[in-house]
Parts: C-alpha cells; sequence; structure tokens
C-alpha cells in the first residue's frame, strides 16, 4: 500500500485521552499495510497561551525568538504521541519541521515553504517506523533559524510532505465531519459536501470559512493532492477535496446531487473591517497613491468599491476591506497622505461583516446574484458592498446582521439537510 499523511489539529490531541484515541488511529492505518506519516499542530490552546505568555513577558517580543517559543507547542504534541504508538506495541519517530527537512524564507510568523527534503522521513517509513512530524514550523534556507509558517501551518506542512513523498493521500483531521454547506454553528441544518473542487475550497477558505488554511489547499491544487478532510473522533467518511474534473464526474454519474449543485456553500467572515477614503480627486493617479501607501504597510486588500465621480466637484469615494486587526495600521499610512493626495477625511468601520455564496456552477447559471440579494432583502439585510468572481458572490453587511444573510442564503439555494448532519466534537472545528 502506498503512503498516508495525516494531520491532527489541537482539538483532536488536546489532552492525554485525545492523544491515545489518535494513536490508535494512526496504529490501525499502519496495521491496515499503509506507510504512515503524522503531522501534528500544538495540543489544544497551547499556542495562544505561548503567544500570552509572550507578550506578559515583553509587549514586543522579538520574531525571532518568538518563533522559537511557539514551535515548542507542536514538539510536545510529536514527543507524547510518538510515546503512546510506542505504549501500542509500533515504533514510531518524531522530527521537527527542521529535522523533516521543510525548507522556508527567512520571514518570522509567516514563513512560506521553499523546498522539503524528507530524506530522513522516508529512511523512517522504509525502515517500518510511523513519522511524526511537528508541523507549523521549519528552517530558514538562508539564516538557518527556525522560522513558523503562521496560523494554521499545520495543515501547509501535512499537504508540503504529501507532496514530497508522493503520499496517495492527505487526511486532515479536526474536529468535524468534514466540509459542510454552511458554519454549522449558524446554520443548524448545514449539509456536507462529499466533494468539492479545490478552487471552491479556496473561495470558501478565501471568505472566512474556517476549512482549510488557503495555502494549504494552493499548494494541493498546484501538485494535484487530494485532501481527505475528517474527524478524528469519528469513522465516517469525509469530505474530498480535489480537482474539478473530478468533482464533475461523479456528479455525472449521479453519485449525489449536492455534487452537482449550483452553489456549494455559504462563508462568512467577521473579521473585516471597512475604510472610506472620502473626497479624493478624481484624477489619475490618486487611487495608485492610495493602495501603494497599503500595500507597503504589509496589507492585503479584500473588495474596493469606487463611487462615481460627482459632477460638481469632481470628487469621489473610495471604500475597502481588510482584515480588522490591520485597519489602526492602514488608517495610519493613509494619514499621512492626505495633505498629498488631498482627500478630505477618512472613515473606519469595524462592525461589519462578509457573508458569500461560493459554487462552480454559477458560471453557467444566471440569476445567481438576483436570488442572493433577493433572499438577503426579504431578511431585512442591508447591502453595503458587493463583489464578484467566476465562482462567488460577496457582500459586506453589518455584523449584527451576519448570521441573518447565512441563514437566508442557505435557505435561499437549498442547501439544508432534512437532518441534523453537523456535529463539532472538539468544540473549536480546527
Amino acid at each position: 500500500m502506498g503512503i498516508v499523511v495525516q494531520k491532527y489539529g489541537g482539538s483532536s490531541v488536546a489532552d492525554a485521552a485525545g492523544i491515545k484515541r489518535v494513536a490508535q488511529r494512526i496504529v490501525n492505518t499502519k496495521k491496515a499495510g499503509h506507510q504512515v506519516v503524522v503531522v501534528v499542530s500544538a495540543m489544544g490552546d497551547t499556542t495562544d497561551d505561548l503567544i500570552d505568555l509572550a507578550n506578559e513577558v515583553s509587549p514586543l517580543p522579538p520574531a525571532r525568538e518568538l518563533d522559537m517559543l511557539l514551535t515548542a507547542g507542536e514538539r510536545m504534541s510529536m514527543a507524547v504521541l510518538a510515546m503512546a504508538i510506542h505504549d501500542l506495541g509500533h515504533e514510531a519517530r518524531s522530527f521537527t519541521g527542521s529535522q523533516a527537512g521543510v525548507i522556508t524564507d527567512a520571514e518570522h510568523g509567516k514563513a512560506k515553504i521553499i523546498d522539503v527534503t524528507p530524506g530522513r522521513i522516508q529512511t523512517a517509513i522504509d525502515e517500518g517506523a510511523i513519522a511524526i512530524v511537528a508541523g507549523f514550523q521549519g528552517v530558514s534556507q538562508t539564516t538557518k533559524d527556525i522560522t513558523t509558517l503562521g496560523r494554521g501551518g499545520s495543515d501547509t506542512t501535512a499537504v508540503a510532505l504529501a507532496v514530497a513523498l508522493r503520499a496517495d493521500v492527505c487526511e486532515i483531521y479536526s474536529d468535524v465531519d468534514g466540509i459542510f454547506t454552511a458554519d454549522p454553528r449558524i446554520e443548524p441544518r448545514a449539509r456536507k459536501v462529499p466533494r468539492i473542487s479545490y478552487e471552491e475550497t479556496l473561495e470558501m477558505a478565501a471568505q472566512g470559512a474556517k476549512i482549510l488554511h488557503l495555502r494549504c489547499v494552493e499548494y494541493a491544487r498546484r501538485y494535484d493532492m487530494p485532501i481527505h478532510v475528517r474527524s478524528s473522533f469519528s469513522e465516517k467518511e469525509g469530505t474530498w477535496v480535489v480537482k474539478s474534473a473530478d468533482v464533475a464526474g461523479v456528479a455525472q454519474e449521479g453519485a449525489n446531487t449536492m455534487e452537482a449543485a449550483i452553489i456549494t456553500g455559504v462563508a462568512h467572515d467577521r473579521s473585516q473591517a471597512k475604510i472610506t477614503v472620502v473626497g479624493v480627486p478624481d484624477k489619475p493617479g490618486e487611487a495608485a497613491a492610495i493602495f501603494r501607501a497599503v500595500a507597503e504597510a504589509q496589507i492585503n486588500i479584500d473588495m474596493i468599491v469606487q463611487n462615481v465621480s460627482a459632477a460638481a466637484t469632481s470628487l469621489t469615494d473610495i471604500s475597502f476591506t481588510l482584515p480588522a486587526g490591520e485597519g489602526q495600521t492602514a488608517m495610519t499610512a493613509l494619514s499621512r497622505l492626505q495633505e498629498t493626495v488631498g482627500f478630505d477625511s477618512l472613515q473606519y468601520d469595524d462592525s461589519v461583516g462578509k457573508v458569500s455564496v461560493v459554487g462552480a456552477g454559477m458560471s453557467s447559471s444566471p440569476g445567481i446574484s438576483a436570488r442572493f440579494f433577493e433572499a438577503l432583502s426579504e431578511a431585512g439585510v442591508n447591502i453595503e458592498m458587493i463583489s464578484t468572481s467566476e465562482i462567488r458572490v460577496s457582500v459586506v453587511v453589518a455584523e449584527t446582521q451576519v448570521e441573518a444573510a447565512v441563514n437566508a442564503a442557505h435557505a435561499a439555494f437549498d442547501l439544508g439537510s432534512d437532518e441534523i448532519e453537523a456535529v463539532v466534537y472538539g468544540g473549536t472545528g480546527r
């Protein structure tokens, strides 16, 4: 049998009981004839606890030392999991990210993987051992310092190792049974999606759905690595993330009507903020100056809307959304431009949320936007901004109306199940 890479999230290894349960699942996979490589996150809330500790010690911890501290969480997980597997009569060898050959750039806190050279991992599994790798971390190619990949980085570690080892599949285990048509905490009738394309998953993740880390899906799509999203708390089949042709092929066989759906799911994001630059002179170069300042502050922008210039004044307003945590940084950067660009004022609103409907079928199905907007109107939800792509329609609404918008969209596209399918076993969904 081939190589299987399994990744277990923090909720799956939150305590001794969870670690023993995960160890048994890994051993069962080994007994089925597979070579097994495991990637683990830090136990429970360990990463958050370590960040809190660092902030208590120093108001601005050095990035290099913070990475050194945070990687301790995953190292704890890999070691105790290896111990639990040994107690079940199987050999397990634990490896840090650098020992596993995860080579990154030198950007602390959000490093990108440059290469994976898993020689020690391959040797371990060739010799019959189960290899356990600390997720979320690597080593800089240039400085040789320990680095971290940012939130969700263990997902990316798992896919990168699966690609490097030419694994058959990368299994991502959390505390939910797969990918659902909406967040079950908001929409209790959310239905599990058996198969979803890389492109749809990317859109869902980018629009706030807590499914998989965005970079993990991008990596899997680039190398056509199938991902199986499932729960470590049950034996149920999860959701397969695969290329579009594989989703379409199953749908044509009539295996499941969900796989032929126009809309795959509804995603929401409460971590957005909106900035409006009021009274911008409507002439070439002004918008470029505004967004150059934001880019130089290393801030990612999502939706942008520019109003029609007022005939009497030749002034316009430009609004855009961004992560709320970077709002004040953006406001500071833009304030320095006021005299140069000549805009009137800045408005900041962090009481907004984004709701999106995503589905590959909408590109060939007229009326999706109309049905979405009508559903929001009937639910009394006011739309502040609109953005679209070939497989997504997104709106910005007041934060207090996010849940109503999700429920309305979910019902409008008949995404609900007749019975409760979604169970959050561990309480976090990751």
